[in-house]
């Protein structure tokens, strides 16, 4: 059941803002981690026993990862820029949609990292499942989830 609360337009607007920030925050960090070592990767001795489609994955795997990084701190960005400039519901909607971009690209860059580092590990068979089982996952959980609590309301 949808619960009026009772707040001015500029209000929830705010609200939105900072809720949407507490859901970046939660998420930022660990994209940035993941980068940073996929960053790192090229420069390890082990990195030139990977095979050519490895390196492909890795090289996907890699601008993923940097795509969810840009996707999720352009709203701070675009926050920043706007600043006081009284377009707070635009900056609130564009944030919204990046940031459901950013976590689309982001479910992409875990399910070919876990691909790509099992498959190093255990062979492209075991990659390919792992990949494909961590997809599943992260669709029912971060779509069809949500998608059926939204049902129950």
């Amino acid at each position: 059941m949808d619960r009026e609360r009772d707040e001015t337009f500029a209000e929830r607007m705010d609200r939105n803002w900072n809720e949407l920030l507490q859901e970046l925050r939660v998420t930022q960090t660990g994209i940035q981690v993941l980068a940073g070592f996929l960053i790192t990767l090229p420069f390890q001795q082990r990195f030139t026993t990977l095979g050519d489609g490895q390196e492909r994955l890795y090289l996907v795997v890699l601008v993923a990862a940097l795509v969810s990084i840009v996707l999720l701190m352009t709203p701070v960005i675009i926050h920043r820029v706007l600043f006081r400039r009284g377009v707070k519901q635009q900056v609130v909607e564009v944030s919204d949609r990046l940031a459901r971009a950013g976590f689309v690209s982001l479910g992409i860059t875990l399910v070919l990292a876990a691909a790509l580092i099992v498959g190093v590990v255990t062979g492209s068979t075991g990659g390919w499942v792992a990949g494909a089982g961590l997809g599943v996952v992260v669709v029912g959980l971060w779509l069809v989830l949500p998608l059926a609590l939204r049902r129950g309301d």
